[in-house]
């Protein structure tokens, strides 16, 4: 098999060597850093190849040939061909804002024509990160978006664009080369050429209702002209929990347990001589060194005509919990041919197949009691104690293993884009574009049943109370079309230069889904723990009266017309105005169209003519925008349109009829939430380059929020309610070269976020989620309940104290304070106690590269912002475990006034207060890696183009001031920053390989 590949290899390289000689060597920037795409010519000759990621590139010509060199951004230069490996650097050119191109909606632009926010993340650094989604690597790299991670395997971040904009949707739209995408969990990041984060705007209103959340366009790689390519990249990394929650050990378990039955007027637990060990749940159930294995192939070619490219990737990704592993294959085919001078067509393709892990979580590790072990002396699962939570907590080593393998999902995606571009006239192009989205997701479970031993009886139980077998199975199918008709027009006349865009899209969108369950015959043979029989019709086990399943589906569509103009007149004025009209299929006719636009204005003052003597700066744009947005997420599809649900009954004869009526009020005047946004800016680059800084104010407001009010008697959406979000946002980098072998690089990022609730229906009218609260004057989400003064000492400090009638209470138990200074504590004493979204995000990198050595740390974090501490809070149902913290409480007058005393029977202790409440405040080293490329020199004999060696650390340290395992909680739009100890963002230690043919 080898000598085949290295066969294979050699039948595609091999002409590159049979015409002139091989001339090697690497093209880099003033820094030392290698630069990918740079352009290489032999004179005026075809004979021309791209470097690849690294700047290596190898070229057929004789020495003292003159090899020309091109790349946007950099001054062209000419150098003659050597024998020995060339080091090429090139020089930023000063006026690179006239020549970077950036992906913007439907097409490009140059950076120098932009009036807003467009932030490019270029390949490298997605490239050996060892995460399944690609945005998860983007964590702290853009200002004004917030990455909230999840440790579970193949589950979404919470991304967020310039804080909440709205109550039912957060994430922004993905534009996967053309094409609306919910996520991009489904593309391999080996595959992906850039991404550009859209934030202001004149950027976005060019997506009109669905621009509100920002969005994030995705370019796939594609072939370059000049060679057959083979790159070929894998990793091997190791997981594990980092910061632990303290937990109380057995022993101070057994102290803490029996001063709480004494406090409540009970005798010592009676069953010490059954349980008396040291069990640590979370090491009896956490999967330590769990893997994540990467493999990433890619083949490219590219001609004047024709451009190649193909990728194919696997990740297996195992959970830092036993039996958790998810497999992801990807496959991103694109090919593009130009017809004629003037025809191109092209077609790309992304695939996606995974296999969805059987995720568990931590929660019951927290709250399992130390002191029962997991198994008795015969092997079998031990159940809780019965007065120690067995009847809300499972063992959770039975949870785990005892439910192993039961739950067989699996989730697969199909992308397709097939394009024609037609050159009308010079400067006219039209370009229509097919795009197809099919998404489809399966599953079938098993609930088996097993026994525990309960070692207070001596008796063996099954295990949750389950007697019965029971099969699940789901199916969901979602099938997007869009077509996509635009007209650009570009021309440059004298000192103009424009470019127009009139466009046409439509999207059809359907929804399908069904799912079930069956249960065994009561008394019957068990449906076999054997996947061969997880299905409902499961004969002749499953018992068909017990059969139950559901449907759902939806379908809708838009229509969209749209159009830009994007002028810039001698360098330094520019104007960006855009338009679309939205029209959709889920409002009623008298608002089913809608209107967005932009306007933006930008000015360049370093291209006066009063600056031109100057030294110090390159480019000094003052920019600003305003539009309208528009975001069309709701809790429903077509809320304009209610449906019918039970309603009472009636008598006649001897019949009992059903009555239906509408499940709320319906309002044909709804319409989409606009969000009212715009933005003021500078940009700067100094010092020749060297030094970048751009800096804005953002203020987006929503205003018509889709709001669905339930006054009991009657329900209804409409529209009414106002959020605002506004904020800085500062952007830093510096770079430098400070000699052939030494070069560094600092930059950073900053936010500041205001978010407030202006209104949302009436005054007074409140939306409740647990603690946390949707009502007028506060950031949306925050956490709302008692503040707590500090504990009562005494009887004396109780009669003193203002009366409650929130429960019984007394000396040791929380003392809240009378916030409307009515002299009563009551409900009306709950306020604002926490704010989930940070003051401050921020995130800053550095690297450094000595000869063939580099190393890179990247730093996120977040400041401001509170954590609801949904755990270690203890119980009015069932005893949990401690957290140490609890050893601190309160025993006597003066011994403690925050931790109150035990007697977690009373709920009095366990309102939602302050005392839940944390500081979600953290430094994060979010990625280190160490490299190695290998020289021209040493691999110049041989068929490998580059050779790069990495060790990679991500998440090794975090400093944090919350009890739980990570600080990070993501959620809903009204319901986020809440910790429930579910599961921790993973230490992970990798080691790669990357090689370039």
């Amino acid at each position: 098999m080898r000598n085949f590949i290295f066969s294979f290899l050699a039948l595609i390289l091999l002409p590159a060597y049979m015409s002139g000689q091989v001339i090697k060597g690497k093209v880099s920037d003033q820094n030392g850093m290698g630069i990918p795409g740079a352009f290489v010519v032999v004179g005026n000759s075809s004979v021309f190849t791209y470097s690849d990621f690294d700047g290596s590139f190898s070229i057929n010509a004789k020495v003292g040939e003159i090899l020309k060199i091109s790349l946007v951004g950099f001054d062209a230069i000419s150098v003659a061909a050597t024998s020995e490996p060339m080091m090429i650097t090139m020089k930023e050119s000063k006026d690179t804002a006239l020549k970077e191109v950036v992906v913007i909606g439907y097409g490009t632009a140059k950076k120098r024509d932009l009036t807003g926010s467009i932030v490019r993340i270029d390949a490298k650094q997605l490239a050996d990160k060892p995460n399944a989604n690609p945005i998860v690597s983007v964590q702290g790299k853009v200002a004004g978006l917030s990455i909230v991670n999840s440790g579970k395997p193949g589950e979404d971040p919470d991304v967020r664009i310039r804080g909440t904009v709205s109550r039912y949707q957060t994430k922004p739209l993905y534009v996967v080369d053309g094409i609306f995408c919910d996520d991009i969990k489904f593309m391999n990041a080996s595959d992906i050429e850039s991404m550009e984060v859209l934030k202001d705007p004149s950027s976005l209103a060019i997506f009109g209702v669905r621009g509100a959340n920002g969005v994030i366009i995705v370019t796939s790689k594609k072939a370059k002209n000049g060679k057959t390519t083979i790159n070929y990249n894998t990793s091997v990394g190791f997981k594990n929990v980092g910061d632990t929650p303290s937990l109380t050990n057995g022993d101070q378990f057994k102290t803490l347990f029996d001063e709480q039955r004494s406090n409540q007027g009970l005798a010592p637990y009676a069953y010490y001589n059954k349980f008396n060990v040291n069990t640590n749940w979370i090491n009896e159930i956490n999967n330590d060194n769990a893997k994540v294995i990467t493999n990433n192939l890619s083949i490219s070619n590219g001609t004047e005509k024709n451009k190649f490219y193909m990728g194919v990737g696997f990740i297996e990704d195992e959970g830092l919990i036993d039996y958790e592993k998810y497999k992801k294959f990807t496959f991103n085919v694109n090919n593009e041919t130009q017809l004629s001078e003037s025809i191109k067509v092209g077609v790309a393709m992304n695939g996606y197949q995974s296999s969805l892990p059987q995720l568990h979580n931590f929660e019951s590790a927290l709250r399992a009691t130390p002191i029962v072990s997991p198994r008795n002396a015969d092997g079998m699962y031990n159940q809780l104690p019965l007065e120690i939570g067995a009847a809300q907590i499972g063992n959770p080593l039975a949870e785990v293993e005892g439910k192993k393998h039961t739950q067989l999902n699996e989730e697969s995606k199909f992308i397709a884009n097939v394009f024609l571009e037609i050159k009308i006239i010079d400067g006219l192009k039209f370009r229509g574009s097919y795009l197809s989205d099919n998404s489809y997701s399966k599953g079938r479970g098993y609930n088996p049943v097993f026994d525990v031993f309960v070692s207070e009886t001596d008796q063996i139980t099954s295990y949750g109370g389950n007697n019965l077998t029971s099969v699940n199975e789901f199916k969901n199918n979602f099938n997007k079309s869009q077509q996509d008709y635009n007209l650009t027009y570009n021309k440059t006349f004298g000192k103009h230069d424009f470019t127009l865009l009139a466009g046409y899209n439509r999207l059809e969108e359907t929804f399908e889904g069904m799912s079930g369950t069956v249960n065994q015959f009561v008394g019957g043979e068990p449906i076999p723990y054997d996947k061969r029989w997880w299905y409902l019709n499961v004969y002749p086990y499953g018992d068909p009266t017990t059969r139950f399943a559901n449907s759902d589906q939806w379908d809708r569509a838009s229509v969209s017309y749209l159009g830009r103009i994007l002028y810039n007149y001698d360098g330094k004025y520019t104007l960006n105005a855009s338009y679309r009209r939205d029209g959709s299929s889920e409002l009623s006719n008298e608002n089913r169209f809608q209107n967005f636009w932009s306007i933006g204005a930008a000015w360049d003052v370093a291209k006066e003519d009063f600056m031109k003597d100057q030294k110090i700066f390159d480019q000094l744009k003052v920019k600003g925008s305003y539009g309208v947005l528009g975001n069309q997420f709701s809790s429903i599809h077509y809320p304009s349109y209610p449906a019918y649900t039970t309603g009472s009954s009636a008598i006649f004869g001897e019949s009992v009829v059903p009555a239906y009526v509408l499940a709320y009020r319906n309002n044909p005047n709804l319409k989409w939430e606009t969000v009212t946004s715009y933005e003021m800016g500078i940009e700067m680059k100094l010092l020749e380059n060297r030094l970048s800084f751009e800096t804005a104010y953002f203020d987006k407001t929503t205003k018509d929020l889709l709001t669905f009010v339930d006054l009991g008697s009657e329900k209804f959406y409409t529209n009414a309610g106002e959020i605002e979000n506004r904020g800085f946002e500062f952007t830093a980098a510096w770079n430098d070269k400070i000699n052939d072998n030494f070069s560094y690089s600092i930059s950073g990022n900053a936010t500041t976020l205001k978010n407030e609730v202006k209104s949302v229906y009436e005054p007074g009218f409140q939306v409740f989620e647990g603690p946390s609260i949707l009502t007028a004057g506060a950031p949306i989400g925050s956490f709302y309940g008692y503040v707590v003064e500090g504990v009562y000492q005494s009887y004396a400090d109780v009669l003193n104290s203002a009366p409650s009638s929130l429960g019984d209470y007394g000396p040791g138990d929380l003392k809240y304070k009378d916030i409307n200074g009515d002299g009563k504590l009551n409900t009306e004493d709950r306020t604002e106690i926490g704010n989930p979204t940070p003051d401050v995000m921020y995130g800053f990198s550095m690297s450094a590269t000595y000869k063939q050595f580099s190393l890179s740390l990247d730093f996120q974090g977040v400041y401001g912002n509170e954590i609801y501490r949904d755990w270690g809070n203890g119980s009015t149902f069932a005893q949990f475990n401690y957290r140490t913290e609890r050893l601190d409480r309160w025993t006597g007058a003066g011994t403690s006034n925050w931790e109150p005393r035990l007697n977690d029977g009373s709920g009095y202790n366990k309102l939602a207060s302050t005392y839940m409440i944390e500081d979600g405040s953290y430094l994060r080293l979010r990625n280190v890696q160490f490299a190695y490329d290998f020289s021209s020199d040493l691999l110049a004999k041989t068929f490998i183009q580059s050779l790069r060696l990495y060790l990679n650390a991500q998440n090794p340290i975090t400093w944090a001031h919350n009890s739980g395992f990570t600080p990070e909680a993501g959620g809903s739009p009204i319901s986020f920053g809440k910790d429930t100890g579910g599961y921790p963002l993973p230490a992970v230690t990798s080691i790669g390989l990357n090689v370039t043919f």
